[in-house]
């Protein structure tokens, strides 16, 4: 959900090598708009989007909404061909960390007073507004959040923890015990390497992720985070190096909850009920462990993925309209549910409360008792963003397989990044 390893730097430098020209909407003979509409996801997701696409044109007759669907991997390749080519869709789906990369290249329209927004929290809001504008309208949020087997902790002897106040060193004392009780049979906890992970880490230290159009990460927290990875290994909390960096490349339905072998992840909240369907139990969300003596425990909503239009469309009127519907409108809410998170908007969320799967229910749940710990979203990051997904795995491998030390590698990965976003 949000959060792919699909390598976007090509794609990206692809987009701005060439001149962005305009994007055309359609009529038909019958006088029928053509607005064309860009995503991705699973078949599920198709085939409710499906649903409230005809919704949507039951109530705008001369309005016919082409799809135009991909799965994550190959979604932003052709999105940026399309683009490039001067083909954008008029209704764009887009993830925060390519936001300005699209924005500063004119991509994308200003819908400040074109969609209504009154109903979205003004912080949750503003993650898709640069300079002013609203280029993006969240379509539902999640939060990166520790996931639980209680039964599995139970098995092992062990409790749950005190997830108000618990530290990284009792999280990482925690897995090796629920390795060892369990004869390796079952792992303490799948490793994670997530950058909404580090951000959470770093914020408890006083640091953003971002300083502008630099790194805010010190090389002291970049090392106090792989510490903990480190750790980990080394205890037996969770596999070792190469099954970690396997199992990290790889979706719920292979971890180590799908297999029955793991006690503890991280996810996002969204993903819970996944989680549930791959391993066949009831998992828990929790608070993520704190540094010590921490003010904040860092945790953040972040929205699952943005409606954007492009701003060279000649349908703009009616782009602003389907995105609209597909935010605000509680008949599309009710077939959508928490597909693209949990909706944005305070009315369809509470129209849709009592239909969201159980799953869904405990995801609310959890977001509305730690609502008032969070901290604010983090804006857009700066351009070729994107591509820091990549430099952060890349050293976090050299530096779990032992071919760099943490000092060496935490410099190197700052500047190198700091290099890249600053072009």
């Amino acid at each position: 959900m949000g959060s792919g390893k699909k390598m976007w730097t090509a794609v990206l430098l692809a987009t701005a090598a060439l001149t962005i020209t305009a994007a055309c909407g359609s009529e038909g003979a019958d006088g029928e708009i053509k607005l064309r509409f860009s995503y991705w996801g699973s078949d599920a997701r198709q085939k409710m989007t499906q649903e409230a696409i005809k919704k949507f044109e039951a109530q705008n007759p001369n309005i016919d909404v082409e799809e135009e669907f991909s799965d994550f991997g190959s979604y932003y390749e052709t999105l940026a061909t399309k683009v490039a080519g001067g083909e954008a869709p008029d209704v764009i789906t887009i993830e925060i960390r390519g936001l300005r990369e699209y924005a500063d290249r004119g991509t994308l329209a200003d819908l400040s007073s074109t969609v209504s927004t009154a109903d979205i929290d003004g912080k949750v809001l503003a993650t898709g507004a640069i300079d002013g504008k609203q280029f993006a309208i969240p379509t539902g949020v999640n939060a990166w959040s520790l996931v639980v087997d209680p039964k599995a902790i139970k098995d092992a002897g062990q409790k749950l923890p005190d997830d108000t106040m618990w530290t990284w060193e009792e999280y990482v004392d925690l897995a090796a015990k629920i390795t060892a009780r369990t004869g390796g049979k079952v792992y303490g906890t799948q490793q994670a390497f997530n950058p909404a992970f580090l951000q959470i880490f770093a914020a408890q230290r006083g640091e953003s992720f971002y300083k502008g159009n630099k790194i805010g990460v010190s090389p002291t927290t970049l090392k106090a985070w792989w510490a903990v990875h480190q750790k980990l290994i080394e205890t037996k909390g969770s596999p070792g190096a190469a099954k970690s960096v396997e199992l990290g490349a790889q979706g719920e339905d292979r971890s180590l909850f799908a297999t029955g072998n793991g006690a503890m992840g991280m996810w996002w909240s969204n993903q819970l009920g996944s989680i549930n369907k791959a391993s066949g139990k009831q998992v828990d969300l929790l608070r993520m462990p704190k540094a010590q003596g921490a003010t904040t425990g860092g945790m953040f909503l972040q929205p699952a993925m943005f409606y954007t239009a492009s701003s060279k469309s000649e349908r703009s009127a009616e782009a602003a309209k389907f995105i609209d519907f597909m935010i605000n409108d509680p008949e599309a809410g009710q077939i959508i549910l928490s597909d693209r998170g949990l909706p944005a908007s305070s009315k369809v969320l509470e129209a849709v409360r009592d239909k969201l799967p159980e799953a869904d229910k405990k995801t609310l749940a959890f977001l509305e008792a730690i609502k008032g710990e969070l901290t604010d979203p983090p804006a857009a990051p700066p351009k070729h963003a994107s591509a820091i997904e990549g430099i952060l795995t890349r050293y976090t491998n050299e530096v779990l397989f032992g071919r760099m030390t943490s000092d060496e590698a935490a410099q190197r990965l700052i500047t190198e990044a700091n290099a890249l976003i600053a072009g």
